[in-house]
């Protein structure tokens, strides 16, 4: 008998008049000590589906049978880890997570229900700030003693709904890798609500997509056939996991292009106008700039440097950057938090003034903001009282001030059609989707027609899937004008797919260029075509093994990383020894 059964279950939210409808004819079998990993859209009702395993919701119709009873409420027995971690910031962790073991065991004595708590805490790597209270950890702390505080309450089942999606990549890898050994040691039944496919495949035994809503239901099952433990960096040279991962990634892109539709685009016309960057009315140095045949070397960083005054002394943040990019280049930017990445970004965007060394843009030196570089950071910043177009005017007004109102309403509508919202371009910004508001920020830095476009982990914030369409329209709008441009991400895929060149920055303080790879695929580029180019794996492995070797603030040493370099060669020459591959060359 399966320890957990969903049969035929759906539910919607009325307010007021309006019914919605969010999950509709769900059916599920969970055996005991499986680890499930359900992934989907943002707003398809994962978190729905977990609150009505947890018993926090009831159901419409159907229901959850739990050990062959009708769940009717919480249980401690189904224990559940949300993104949120609701901890009482006036209690320590060990405090937090004794409020739940008293709760549950309040036949236990004091002394072993301290050695519960004791037990979980030191799992989760915790005995160090046992004593800490909430606001003195970091975010993957903090998420240690959610996980800490249900694992005490010894559930038979653990229910996990998206607890590391708003973590960085680093933080997210351990506490991964701290599920994948708690689900040996603990023999747990887990059910995992996340939007990331390498972490399902990581860490479960099914993957089950959740179709987007209204009326989500469950979609194909994918069997995870890999061998335990599994290790992220071993697992990119399986060929089981690269078709796997290859698989579930299609099944959701044409989900994703169901969810969208394939309505036809309006297409517009793009007037012949001059932006301020390159208008005649411009200082002279701004002209010589805008009218320079410059190609090489036209974004120029000389061992420029930043340091911050601190209490202790000067913390140097980046040290002797030297990057030459020519003209129409993609960069990505990656490395582990710390490493400098957005402070190169602000300091080449005019807002944060450079310490040493200079930043010179199409043959002028970088002092301040200017028109001529447009930024998208990981939040929208909109403002939100206005529409989507209006946001995107406030830019274009400025910055195209010898056009008319009719030709700037055209450089408007046609980069707002483009990313997709020419049927939201007059909503209000504060009504709009986080995707959405980020593809008014795209559509505002391209109306711009910038020299060079910045972008600072513009998909960030948004759930992976999310990512991938928004990928696909940066990529889509790119290709028609090919604006120089550099991207700071902490996304190894992400980096592969924008990029020319993608350059690694090692380990803060003092962080400088670790290594730089040119990416040599066809584009223009998709995801699927990515995930099925032999070759894709072996950067990826790349930069993978650059940043496991950069890990917990390791220096390695040059002949480490020509050595992760020489096997991404050595990779790639063995696959065309046994097979021709078309090659494309791009700029490096």
């Amino acid at each position: 008998m399966p320890i957990i059964q969903i049969s035929g279950m759906s539910k919607s939210f009325t307010e007021g008049s309006v019914k919605t409808p969010v999950l509709e004819n769900i059916n599920l079998k969970v055996e005991k000590g499986e680890f499930i990993a359900i992934v989907g859209f943002s707003g398809s009702g994962k978190t729905t589906l977990i609150s009505a395993l947890a018993g926090l919701i009831k159901p419409d119709k159907g229901g959850v049978i739990f050990k062959g009873k009708e769940t009717t409420g919480p249980d401690p027995e189904r224990g559940v880890v949300f993104q949120s971690y609701s901890l009482m910031p006036w209690l320590s962790v060990r405090e937090n997570v004794l409020l739940a073991v008293d709760a549950v065991f309040k036949k236990k004595s004091r002394t072993e229900r301290a050695t519960i708590a004791d037990k979980y805490i030191e799992m989760v790597g915790l005995s160090h700030a046992s004593a800490r209270k909430p606001a003195e950890l970091s975010g993957g702390m903090r998420q240690r003693v959610a996980v800490a505080r249900a694992l005490a309450m010894q559930p038979e089942v653990l229910l996990l709904d998206e607890p590391l999606s708003a973590l960085d990549a680093l933080t997210r890898a351990k506490l991964q890798d701290e599920f994948a050994e708690i689900s040996e040691q603990e023999k747990k039944t887990i059910i995992l609500i996340t939007n990331d496919v390498d972490e399902a495949i990581l860490l479960a035994d099914r993957v089950i997509p959740l179709k987007p809503g209204p009326n989500a239901t469950l979609g194909k099952e994918f069997a995870v056939n890999l061998e335990r433990p599994r290790d992220r960096a071993d697992m990119n040279s399986d060929p089981e996991f690269i078709r796997l991962r290859g698989e579930i990634t299609d099944y959701l892109l044409k989900l994703g292009s169901e969810r969208t539709g394939s309505a036809e685009e309006n297409e517009r016309r793009l007037p012949n106008v001059v932006p301020i960057s390159q208008s005649e009315t411009l200082p002279a140095a701004y002209v010589e700039a805008g009218g320079s045949p410059r190609t090489e070397r036209y974004l120029e960083f000389s061992e420029t440097t930043k340091i911050y005054p601190t209490a202790t002394g000067p913390l140097t943040v980046v040290d002797g950057f030297d990057l030459k990019i020519n003209k129409g280049e993609f960069i990505t930017l990656i490395g582990h938090s710390g490493c400098g990445k957005s402070t190169v970004l602000s300091m080449v965007a005019g807002l944060n003034k450079i310490t040493g060394g200079a930043i010179i843009l199409d043959g002028t030196h970088v002092t301040k903001a200017g028109p001529d570089r447009a930024v998208v950071f990981q939040a929208p910043s909109l403002l939100p009282w206005m529409t989507a177009y209006d946001n995107v005017a406030l830019g274009v007004d400025r910055v195209y001030p010898e056009a008319g109102k009719k030709e700037r309403r055209e450089i408007i509508e046609y980069y707002l059609s483009k990313v997709g919202l020419a049927d939201s371009m007059h909503k209000a910004a504060a009504g709009l989707s986080s995707g959405m508001k980020q593809r008014v920020g795209i559509a505002r830095a391209f109306a711009l027609s910038p020299k060079l476009l910045l972008l600072d982990e513009p998909f960030g914030m948004l759930d992976s899937l999310t990512r991938w369409e928004l990928q696909d329209v940066l990529m889509e709008v790119w290709k028609r004008t090919e604006v120089t441009t550099l991207c700071v991400t902490h996304d190894v895929d992400e980096a592969i797919l924008l990029a020319d060149r993608v350059v690694m920055m090692s380990n803060g303080p003092n962080a400088c260029i670790g290594n730089i790879m040119a990416v040599d695929l066809p584009r223009p580029r998709s995801r699927k075509e990515l995930l099925e180019h032999p070759d894709y794996y072996a950067y990826r492995e790349e930069l993978l093994g650059f940043l496991e070797a950069y890990e917990g603030g390791a220096n390695p040493s040059e002949e480490q990383l020509e050595s992760i370099r020489q096997k991404r060669a050595g990779r790639i020459a063995r696959q065309r020894a046994t097979a021709e591959v078309p090659l494309c060359s791009t700029a490096n």
